[in-house]
């Protein structure tokens, strides 16, 4: 092996070197990374073949798209810009399996790393293994190492493989921490931000001491819901108020049907302020998601507070629902743990509304591709709002009432039948439109919902209300005689589903937990049948 000290030439980049040692036998190195499925990050082998000695020649395979092909020029002068020049040379980059398609920036660093490594940068193993490394990132020209998305899931996918680091760019660090708190403390996997491809080198190296960002403490970072609205600004609507309470305890779907202006849009952004902080398994779940979509905001590093997602109209049903060639998450994923708010509900195409069937009822979506199907969590409570009309409310007489029908029609029954809470929100009156608002306000509404929630803890459930089976329900939903009575004759006089029969119930157990109640009585029941309005109107 012939050892050759080249000059590091003018510094054009991030670089910091005086010389570099470079190893010119060829060789083959390997740098593992991963690639994302879903949210889930998978082992992924970036293999590097170089020979000086063959006929110029840079190819890239492992059904790799154009981000990735493209990875080849900007580790080039990546490389150059720090001071690594690469000569001509037969260059084959690997990246295994070779049978799943290969997305995105992602592979930049570890290509780079795996060059520095044919090369012979860390032949006497003096610096970080390459072996004990999961490695991803993007490259600037200039060598700076750029944020990626999923980087969550690395720190998971390490621990499964015996790895001991995790090099990401330093942006993603506090993300791939995060993902590390999931992991025991035992395993010892430690997350490492690096900001240019000279900091990995010389990690590499041996030049620089490895320095790992510190684990983070999930459930001391955890917020309760915040909004910049108290419901105590809205003046009247105490009915919808309480329709919103019974949402947010229960975890239930709620829509609201009112003339415009009357403060159903106001509502539902106030509602974020009374919804319970996450617990840390809730959080991390909701983090891997908005990691793998490339929405965290990466100085938070965590998904602190319940999502609310509020799409427009004119969405496309992939937007809401997720897709892609390669599948990205949807709104409905985004709003995990969360809230998902359609305003305007009539408004969105017939065929994006019909894609909410499947997740609202299994709470996953499943997107199948020639490649790959994927599976992304999509629990979340769905808020709408909507005009009886287009033109905002009902006209007089039986012409009025023929337009709200046309208008309503837009929404399939099925649809409207996987929602709990029908809810009317009429005009305020001039009295109270005029007066001071002192109605319930966003400190007692948060305060039932977490009593009633805590009720729903003590009998051992582990998913609030709205998720409980029909099995679940016969145990932990115990009807008097009274209520099983007028749960009968409201199936039998509406024509009501049994899908609504289980809504019914399930909203009455989250009613008698809001009165400290331990059984399901009559009054119960018979507010939870108040809140089918819409089934009794078709």
């Amino acid at each position: 092996m012939f050892v050759g000290v080249f000059p590091a030439g003018p510094r054009r980049g991030p670089g910091f070197y005086t010389e570099k040692v470079w190893y010119t036998a060829d060789m083959i190195a390997c740098v593992h990374s991963a690639l994302l499925q879903g949210i889930e990050a998978r082992p992924c082998e970036v293999e590097v073949d170089l020979d000086e000695a063959g006929t110029a020649r840079e190819t890239i395979v492992g059904l790799p798209d154009v981000a990735v092909r493209e990875s080849l020029e900007r580790v080039r002068s990546a490389l150059v810009n720090t001071g690594f020049p690469l000569g001509p040379a037969r260059l084959l980059i690997n990246l295994a399996p070779a049978d799943q398609r290969k997305e995105g920036p992602v592979y930049d660093l570890p290509i780079a790393a795996g060059l520095l490594l044919a090369r012979g940068l860390a032949a006497h193993g003096v610096g970080l293994d390459p072996s004990a490394c999961v490695m991803a990132g993007e490259l600037a020209l200039d060598g700076r190492v750029r944020p990626i998305r999923g980087a969550v899931g690395l720190a998971e996918l390490a621990a499964s493989q015996g790895k001991r680091y995790v090099v990401v760019p330093v942006e993603n660090a506090r993300e791939a921490a995060i993902g590390a708190s999931l992991i025991p403390e035992e395993t010892d996997v430690r997350v490492l931000g690096v900001r240019t491809l000279a900091e990995v080198a010389s990690l590499l190296g041996g030049h620089l001491e490895p320095d790992p960002v510190p684990r983070q403490d999930v459930r001391a970072a955890l917020e309760a819901g915040v909004s910049p609205i108290d419901f105590g600004q809205v003046k009247g609507q105490e009915a919808v108020k309480r329709a919103l309470v019974i949402a947010a305890a229960g975890s239930h779907n709620c829509v609201m049907l009112g003339p415009a202006g009357t403060g159903k849009t106001m509502m539902a952004r106030a509602l974020p302020g009374i919804l319970p902080a996450m617990s840390p398994a809730e959080a991390l779940e909701v983090t891997r998601i908005h990691s793998a979509a490339g929405v965290l905001e990466t100085e938070q590093g965590l998904v602190r507070s319940r999502p609310v997602r509020t799409p427009h109209h004119t969405a496309s049903a992939a937007a809401v629902v997720g897709g892609g060639v390669v599948p990205r998450p949807g709104e409905v994923s985004l709003a995990h743990r969360g809230v998902l708010f359609l305003d305007e509900l009539p408004e969105f195409a017939r065929g994006v509304l019909e894609t909410l069937r499947q997740p609202l009822e299994d709470g996953v979506v499943t997107i199948a591709r020639a490649h790959a199907t994927v599976r992304f969590p999509a629990r979340f409570m769905l808020i709408a709002a909507m005009n009886p009309t287009p033109k905002g409310d009902v006209a007089p007489g039986e012409a009025g009432q023929r337009e709200m029908q046309r208008y309503l029609s837009k929404l399939s029954g099925p649809l409207l039948d996987r929602i709990d809470l029908h809810v009317h929100a009429p005009r305020v009156p001039w009295d109270e439109l005029t007066g001071k608002a002192g109605g319930t306000d966003s400190s007692a509404m948060r305060e039932a919902v977490y009593h009633a929630r805590r009720r729903a803890a003590e009998r051992g459930q582990r998913v609030p209300n709205g998720g409980l089976s029909g099995a679940q329900l016969d145990g932990l939903a115990p009807l008097d005689d009274a209520a099983t009575l007028v749960l009968r004759r409201s199936i039998e006089d509406f024509g009501l589903s049994a899908r609504a029969y289980d809504k019914l119930r399930r909203v009455a157990r989250t009613i008698a937990d809001l009165d400290g109640s331990a059984g399901v009585r009559s009054e119960h029941m018979l507010e939870a049948v108040q809140y089918r309005i819409l089934d009794r109107s078709t």
